[in-house]
């Protein structure tokens, strides 16, 4: 990468980090602050845990498109200034009822899809993959960060220390953004970087992207059903909310040793065998939980949940843009993004309206049955070897673009194909055993 693409990347990976943990401390002390409240309710407890996923899930789409038209940072500026008002609100809340509208305005700054779209405009094809995975490290270093993080923040500054230290962070992004992050040179390929809406309806339809974005819905379900559950039962177990971060500490480092095995057996197994490796592992924790009395056992079956959950949240995007058809790559992560954010909501609710009126062992139960269809779900997706993407420029073709379609069409190994006049680009989805890059360049005239 040069000095620009480095820039980018750590400058995103930063704004992305602070946005993130403002979205994520409140979810391990939440069930038990909340309790403060005069309208307090369970329901409402799981509403405010998942309720940003609803408003990311209908806004982070069209956010996304207006930055097409605005401009990448007015548009994430513009979302850096409703999340810090949302936080606001939520930290000035005197009722549960106006800390749920500052989640849901918190939500309403759905600026993903943009920032992706930026990182992609400052980088060149060939370092892009590098930038992405520089921030999408951030993403998952700030999930945890976030868990360890709350607990402390709360037992000095209580809930509205934690939505005020976020409406700091938030603020803090928007000069980070405006003036550090390297201004666009270029606009990148919109199909590998934006969601098209007439794609949506297309791809709604594909059942092996189907099975990905219920089980992305699905995953992010039971994370928050989780969050709802487990800080009552830290408590129960004798242990204060102070020390909460103790607990976390060693399961998220053990969880990550999980992870980092079932990764290595990647060359060895199956991407789908270790899915459902995974699933197993998220059954195992959820029957466990269900019979936890100690705090030992709750902190041992979480490792287990957090070691399948971290496998199947680093998995499950590299699959959608591996499956996704040739220049729909944008549309497809961007339904998949939607259904990631809507489990969460989902999960909140559930979990909350579950609690109210039934009883707290009974979520788990309905965790343990959800995995066991998403199980039966995950059986049916194909296997997805072998398969890789390519967007290559036409800028400096010299033939006919319809005969160099043909030509690239008729080459070995080419699954699916887009070509795109307006851009100057083909979009490739190829089988690499059997495909040859440098014979695809040297149709389109790029060979050097």
């Amino acid at each position: 990468m040069n000095a620009i693409e480095l820039r980018a990347a750590i400058s995103l990976a930063i704004v992305y980090v602070l946005r993130m943990l403002g979205l994520f401390m409140v979810m391990p002390v939440l069930a038990i602050l909340a309790k403060d409240y005069a309208d307090y309710s369970i329901i409402l407890v799981g509403i405010a845990i998942g309720g940003y996923g609803l408003t990311q899930a209908i806004l982070q789409i069209p956010m996304g498109m207006l930055s097409d038209r605005f401009g990448r940072k007015p548009i994430i500026v513009a979302g850096l200034v409703v999340f810090c008002l949302g936080s606001v609100v939520a930290a000035l809340a005197d009722s549960m009822l106006m800390l749920v509208v500052g989640r849901l305005l918190q939500g309403a700054g759905a600026i993903a899809g943009a920032i992706m779209a930026l990182a992609s405009d400052v980088s060149r094809q060939n370092q892009r993959a590098k930038v992405m995975a520089i921030i999408g490290i951030a993403i998952g270093f700030s999930f945890y960060l976030a868990v360890l993080l709350g607990p402390i923040i709360a037992s000095y500054a209580g809930l509205q220390g934690i939505f005020m230290v976020t409406a700091v962070f938030a603020a803090l992004c928007v000069p980070l953004v405006w003036w550090l992050v390297p201004n666009p040179t270029q606009v990148a390929p919109s199909g590998d970087t934006l969601p098209v809406l007439s794609d949506i309806g297309r791809l709604f339809k594909d059942s092996q992207l189907a099975r990905l974005n219920l089980s992305v819905c699905l995953l992010h379900m039971l994370i928050t059903l989780m969050f709802v559950q487990l800080p009552p039962l830290f408590i129960q177990s004798g242990v204060p909310l102070n020390d909460h971060w103790s607990l976390y500490l060693p399961v998220l480092i053990c969880s990550i040793i999980g992870l980092s095995v079932l990764m290595g057996l990647n060359r060895k197994v199956s991407v789908k065998a270790l899915m459902l490796v995974s699933l197993a592992l998220l059954i195992a924790a959820f029957v466990g939980l269900l019979n936890a009395q100690t705090s030992l056992m709750l902190a041992a079956f979480l490792v287990v949940f957090f070691t399948g959950f971290n496998y199947l949240e680093a998995n499950l995007p590299a699959l959608v843009s591996t499956l996704a058809p040739a220049g729909k790559k944008g549309s497809a992560m961007g339904m998949y993004a939607s259904f990631q954010f809507f489990g969460a909501f989902a999960g909140g609710i559930l979990s909350g309206v579950l609690n109210q009126y039934f009883s707290a062992q009974l979520v788990f139960a309905v965790a343990i049955a959800i995995c066991v269809v998403w199980l039966l779900l995950l059986l049916g997706l194909k296997p997805l070897g072998g398969l890789k993407r390519y967007s290559l420029s036409l800028e400096n073709a010299d033939t006919n673009i319809d005969v160099i379609n043909q030509q690239l069409t008729e080459l070995d190994g080419v699954e699916d194909i887009k070509l795109v006049k307006e851009q100057n680009v083909v979009y490739l989805k190829v089988n690499s055993n059997e495909f040859e890059l440098a014979r695809a360049h040297k149709i389109i005239g790029q060979m050097h």
